[in-house]
């Protein structure tokens, strides 16, 4: 008898025995309970992770007589037997499409699905493996028939890229229901094996389940045949050693090895460590990628010490808790985004010859500068963060310190006093505020009409292109209040935002030397005796052209106060 493969001889023959498919095989069960099925699927995902055996456990249950209410097929029957096997069926077609993919094979199989089922009340049921791999041509002439299919034919689509079905073929889509798989997790993966290891009668060890688990990333086709390889050379025990022999998966040891070489800076130890590896036949890209997965198990057990993995063995998990209690979870973590950028780059895959990527990689880690707190540095230096300093003293009046001719402190000061005379100190490093204004000339004491063109012309008050609308006003003088006369609308306009008014009353009081001082407006009679001030002169002149201008055309002098622009002829 020949032998049959763990990964055939314990496929799933029910929806339920599917794993991690759960939101694909409960709708699908559902509506064939429900008479609610299809006649087009698309299963997309990663390879073993049951998009064909789906598929099958479909097609027993639409054509198992002894199918139950809750639409499980028996998995036992002549039919299921026959669509499980995968063997020649009238009903049941499956189609390689990698090596039927011209429009030849796609007329011929629309060609078939004409015909009936075999018998009244069964499907047609066409699964199509690596449906990707079929021409644009095939696609086309399939699309009429899945689109309206003959009464009781279903087709099932299975692919590992859908992307490329979307390149060429994208109105499929819309014909299709479509079913994304997930990649199976480890913890399922190792469970599924335990079962079958059990149902062989046959003993293993946690650690080795794990390590063919981790092997498999996500498939569990691919766990079982790992599995079938490490029962080749142990049929009576699965151990560690005979996975690490047969898969070429790193040890445990040599992990917690460079860990300690990482940790004791030992660098030259990195290239007698790499040496070993390829002594012993390991490959350094697996090394790879199993140490960054021991990284994240160790920043996993220094920030949630709770969370471990119940997976591994208690001695195994009280070896990497002390590796990670050498290391803070900083330097982790910068740990890990270095081994994340050598493959993240791609220089890793492009290149045949990892063996110095792997050593500059470990050396860069072993002379990773720790992470320190600031707060143990300043305790280091013998010091105290300076605003607390500056809050000493405050508590209390302090003693001001005896006049002393040296400025070196006396050693029977008290440390109140000291305080005290350092108190100033971070005042003293912060930079003074830039001067609003000008000044020392500026507060000579004058009056508000001599003080205003000094405004005008000071942008810490005024801001551009105001001494051309205000430039050409009458002043005069009320006490502590500066009168502008002013004719038009434009002034006043001005005037009426606050925060400009109490610019100007401010600087001008400044300019003037004074407390405080206002500025009050009045529209300036049209017919007004020429007098001294009213003189026409060049500026004058010139003033009146640009306020004139800004007074036909306002977004000027919006433009002007927005962007902070002066206004020129």
């Amino acid at each position: 008898m020949s032998y049959l493969a763990l990964a055939r001889k314990y496929r799933p023959r029910r929806f339920e025995e599917v794993a991690t498919q759960e939101h694909v095989s409960e709708t699908l069960k559902r509506a064939v309970a429900g008479n609610r099925v299809g006649h087009a699927y698309l299963f997309c995902g990663p390879r073993g992770v049951g998009k064909t055996t789906i598929a099958r456990i479909l097609a027993m249950s639409l054509n198992c007589p002894r199918r139950t209410p809750e639409g499980e097929p028996c998995g036992s029957c002549d039919d299921c037997e026959s669509i499980w096997a995968g063997h020649t069926s009238l009903d049941v077609v499956e189609i390689d499409a990698a090596s039927h993919r011209g429009v030849d094979d796609a007329r011929d199989l629309r060609a078939r699905a004409m015909y009936a089922p075999s018998e009244e009340g069964r499907y047609k049921v066409y699964i199509l493996d690596e449906a990707h791999m079929l021409t644009r041509e095939a696609w086309n002439a399939l699309l009429k028939i899945l689109e309206e299919p003959p009464p009781r034919v279903i087709f099932c689509f299975a692919t590992t890229e859908p992307r490329k079905i979307q390149q060429t073929a994208s109105p499929i889509l819309s014909r299709c229901q479509r079913f994304d798989f997930r990649r199976i997790g480890a913890d399922d993966i190792v469970q599924r094996l335990q079962e079958v290891l059990e149902a062989e009668d046959i003993a293993s060890q946690p650690e080795a389940l794990r390590a063919i688990a981790r092997k498999a990333n996500g498939g569990m086709r691919d766990g079982l045949s790992l599995l079938d390889q490490v029962l080749a050379l142990s049929d009576r025990e699965v151990t560690t050693d005979s996975v690490v022999r047969v898969l070429g998966v790193v040890a445990e040891q040599r992990y917690l090895q460079i860990f300690d070489i990482i940790a004791e800076r030992r660098h030259g130890d990195v290239f007698d460590f790499v040496e070993t590896l390829i002594d012993e036949g390991y490959d350094l890209v697996e090394f790879y990628h199993g140490f960054t997965e021991k990284l994240r198990l160790l920043l996993r057990m220094t920030v949630d010490p709770a969370s471990s993995p119940g997976m591994m063995g208690t001695e195994l998990r009280d070896e990497f808790a002390s590796r990670a209690a050498r290391f803070a979870p900083g330097d982790l973590v910068r740990m890990l985004a270095m081994c994340s950028s050598l493959e993240s780059d791609g220089s890793l895959r492009r290149t045949g010859r990892p063996r110095v990527l792997i050593e500059v990689l470990l050396l860069r880690l072993s002379y990773l500068d720790r992470t320190v707190e600031l707060e143990d540095v300043i305790r280091a230096l013998g010091g105290a963060p300076a605003r607390k300093v500056a809050q000493a003293p405050a508590a209390g009046p302090t003693e001001p310190a005896p006049p002393s001719p040296s400025r070196a402190r006396s050693p029977d000061a008290s440390p109140a006093s000291a305080q005290s005379q350092r108190a100033p100190e971070p005042e003293q490093t912060a930079p003074p505020p830039p001067e609003p204004h000008p000044t020392p000339q500026a507060r000579v004491k004058r009056s508000l009409v001599e003080a205003w063109p000094l405004v005008l012309a000071d942008r810490s008050c005024a801001p551009r292109g105001f001494k051309v609308v205000l430039g050409d006003t009458r002043t005069r003088e009320d006490g502590n209040r500066l009168i502008l006369e002013a004719p038009g609308d434009l002034v006043a306009e001005r005037l009426s935002d606050v925060s400009v008014r109490r610019k100007l009353e401010e600087g001008l009081a400044l300019h003037a030397g004074r407390d405080y001082a206002e500025i009050s407006m009045v529209k300036a009679a049209t017919g007004r005796e020429a007098g001294p001030a009213a003189r026409i002169t060049e500026e004058s002149a010139r003033r009146t052209r640009l306020r004139a201008l800004v007074e036909r055309a306002p977004h000027i002098e919006q433009a002007v106060r927005e962007l902070d622009l002066d206004l020129v002829e």
